[in-house]
């Protein structure tokens, strides 16, 4: 069964069937251009070689949505043969390309969740959880007297991810980040 969107039902994350091969929206805007019919302005990657394209939907365009099938996976290692992960059911294990994860890389940990979408029994996109915990690494020592108002300072986590953080963060603290936005959330108590 084939589904379809329309042009004004397009949003980021979905993953369409455009010149007969896959893109994941990226963006997805809607304009409406003074007089001129509206249409949503969308920015595509190519979910098999990576490159963007912007594109022009008109709002009562039918798009061809691609029906994915999403495994729980669980991170295991990297090695020479690409990502490992695991089946969380059947303890299958599976390997991917560093091009299919992306520069999700620099959120990845082992045992980290994460969703495996699947088109027609290929692995082709993975999606994490909206946030996960990483180790502060390296950054400056804090300022005397800095509160947590204030400007921000580099730091680097554990997995290579540079994010702006409160002057009061210490090497060795666990923070929340976004997978979406990248930017740290809150310091975890504990960690």
């Amino acid at each position: 069964m084939v589904a379809y969107v329309s042009g004004n039902n397009i949003r980021p994350g979905y993953v369409v069937k455009y010149n007969d091969q896959l893109y994941r929206v990226m963006t997805a805007e809607h304009r409406t251009p003074g007089n001129k019919r509206a249409f949503m302005q969308a920015k595509l990657r190519n979910m098999e070689n990576g490159t963007q394209t912007e594109v022009r939907f008109r709002a009562d365009e039918q798009i061809e949505r691609a029906a994915l099938e999403q495994i729980e996976m669980e991170y295991l290692y990297e090695d020479p043969s690409g990502y490992c992960f695991m089946n969380c059911e059947t303890y299958e294990q599976i390997f991917l390309e560093a091009k299919i994860i992306g520069d999700l890389t620099l959120f990845l940990l082992p045992n980290t969740k994460a969703l495996i979408e699947f088109y027609e029994d290929k692995p082709i996109g993975v999606s994490l959880p909206e946030t996960v915990d990483l180790q502060v690494t390296d950054t400056e020592p804090p300022l005397k007297g800095a509160t947590a108002s204030g400007s921000g300072k580099p730091a680097t986590l554990e997995t290579g991810l540079v994010v702006t953080v409160p002057q009061f963060l210490e090497v060795g603290e666990t923070v929340r980040v976004s997978t979406t936005s990248r930017e740290y959330l809150e310091r975890v108590k504990g960690g």
